[in-house]
């Protein structure tokens, strides 16, 4: 059964059996994937719903760190810290391969604060919150060592530490694959329209999926809006419920080729133009370079996309610490773009110094979430469900210590696959491993580089991950859209050979399906204003 017929059977369950609910979920990003596993854990009647793909938003466009955020230590929020350091040790433990540790070197130059001494105060209690100790000091020729190519001018040595990294849409669709094996019903491409109430209380949602000939009502008496930046646009419009306000902030990263700037670990950065931190780090044999942090005025709706002035920003720190490399626009394989539902007072503060904490909102039945990190979405699930269980005790909800992520079976590793990727497979795809092995061939789809992904992971996605679009296969399900360049171009005749079959697919909608997937490419994962090239 094909990702769109196993969408339509759910679909055709949920309108001829008209069922009830104990909550719907609104959002298929981490926030909303985070909920719904641990609700359908706890034995509840869930329906999960996006309006576009899983992951399509902020989760598959976030800066990929599992991380407790030092900054946030050095701002004064401890709370925040302290939750986000104790999941990813949790995360480390329960999903090797998935959420992996990465070494992080934080250069000192001579005048720059934070120096090396404050610094490692900083690294002393992050290390206490995490019990064990991560922290070093690098002298100047051991930092050279550790980051070659990276300017000796007034370098005054580097702190280590380790967090941990994540494919933030492989995480969201784990997450989901592990509700539906707890009962959960998710669909995406499926709009909420408005939400149902009887005198005030919440009585269900109306939902539209697309391809259909029109609404679907469910009956939920809960309501988890976790939509992100889209939040706001579910609350109450009536001034007296003091809706949160939602600030959303763009972050917009740089994918390089490896070769351009070769870090082995990831290197975090000082802006010499603002002193906000900028991280390069190596992700799926490439080097991203990121982060920026400004308001997005644009169309929630449509694909974010980066600006020229953030393309130079970037480009700069690269230049200016990286003296060596000579990164250029032309050097880019893509970029990505994501938009961060901050929760702001509305004080105008610097969208860098804005608080990065989640907030919650309970009303009648529907509860609202926004903010947050990556890191914390069991945490802020399991509140957002005691709230809208009205019960802080939390007995309806499964006891904390419960795995987010139950180990994978004990399968023998195939000789064809080395121990990397395996420990991949086994933390992407969990109790689905065994039937990912005979979804295809385990041969890599890029031998050369720069991703061991397999065509069995293109062929499983096509049968068994609600893919609906290409653009869901090559953004999401994979990567390849922006680990190769000119988003895999070249390589989509072979994808075709394998999925175009799985998908059930003719050949005019496999032709349509790739004139959309170039064109969202070009305008919204390239470098702005990038035009087609001729041919097309």
């Amino acid at each position: 059964m094909t990702g769109s017929s196993t969408r339509d059977a759910t679909l055709a369950s949920i309108r001829d059996n008209k069922q009830s609910f104990d909550l719907v979920v609104i959002g298929g990003g981490i926030t909303g994937a985070g909920v719904a596993r641990e609700a359908a854990g706890s034995g509840l009647r869930t329906l999960l719903v996006e309006q576009k793909d899983f992951s399509w938003g902020t989760s598959s466009r976030s800066s990929k760190m599992v991380h407790g955020g030092l900054r946030y230590l050095g701002s004064g929020h401890l709370g925040l810290t302290r939750d986000a350091v104790r999941e990813r040790e949790r995360l480390m433990a329960e999903a090797p391969g998935l959420i992996e540790p990465l070494r992080f070197i934080m250069p000192h130059f001579q005048g720059q604060f934070p120096g090396p001494r404050l610094f490692q105060v900083l690294l002393r209690v992050y290390d206490a919150i995490a019990r064990n100790q991560s922290r070093h000091l690098l002298k100047p020729a051991e930092t050279l060592f550790w980051v070659p190519g990276l300017t000796d001018h007034q370098l005054a040595g580097a702190s280590g530490f380790t967090d941990a990294v994540t494919d933030d849409s492989r995480l969201v669709l784990r997450l989901i694959a592990e509700a539906r094996r707890d009962g959960a019903l998710c669909l995406n491409y499926t709009r909420a329209l408005s939400i149902t109430r009887d005198q005030g209380q919440v009585t269900g949602v109306s939902l539209l999926p697309a391809g259909t000939d029109g609404p679907i009502q469910v009956s939920a008496p809960l309501v988890i809006n976790a939509t992100g930046a889209w939040a706001d646009q579910l609350q109450s419009k009536d001034p007296a419920d003091k809706a949160m306000t939602i600030r959303p902030l763009r972050g917009s990263h740089l994918v390089l080729p490896w070769r351009c700037l070769p870090v082995s670990c990831s290197v975090s950065l000082f802006h010499p133009r603002d002193n906000r931190p900028v991280f390069a780090f190596p992700w799926q044999g490439t080097t991203v370079l990121g982060t920026t942090d400004l308001d997005h005025e644009g169309d929630l709706n449509q694909e974010a996309v980066i600006s020229k002035t953030e393309v130079d920003y970037l480009l700069e720190i690269a230049g200016r610490l990286f003296p060596g490399s000579s990164v250029k626009e032309t050097d880019i394989l893509s970029t990505w773009a994501g938009v961060r539902p901050v929760v702001t007072d509305g004080t105008g503060k610097d969208p860098s110094k804005e608080n990065r904490e989640h907030a919650i909102k309970s009303d009648r039945g529907l509860v609202s979430i926004a903010g947050g990190k990556l890191t914390t979405f069991r945490v802020i699930a399991r509140e957002a469900l005691k709230l809208g269980l009205d019960n802080d005790t939390g007995d309806r909800i499964r006891p904390d210590a419960e795995p987010v992520f139950p180990a994978p079976p004990a399968l023998a590793r195939p000789e064809a696959l080395g121990h990397q990727t395996w420990q991949r497979l086994r933390g992407f795809y969990g109790e689905d491993l065994a039937s990912l092995l005979e979804a295809g061939q385990l041969t890599p789809v890029t031998p050369s580089g720069p991703s061991d992904l397999l065509w069995a992971e293109l062929c499983w996605a096509c049968q068994a991950e609600d893919i609906q679009h290409l653009d869901d296969l090559m953004l999401r399900r994979s990567r390849l859209g922006l680990i190769l360049a000119d988003g895999g171009k070249a390589l989509l005749p072979a994808i075709r050979q394998h999925c175009q079959p799985l998908m059930g697919w003719t050949d005019e909608t496999w032709q349509e399906e790739e004139a959309r997937y170039l064109a969202i490419y070009r305008s919204a994962y390239s470098l702005p204003g990038r035009e087609a090239p001729h041919g097309d």
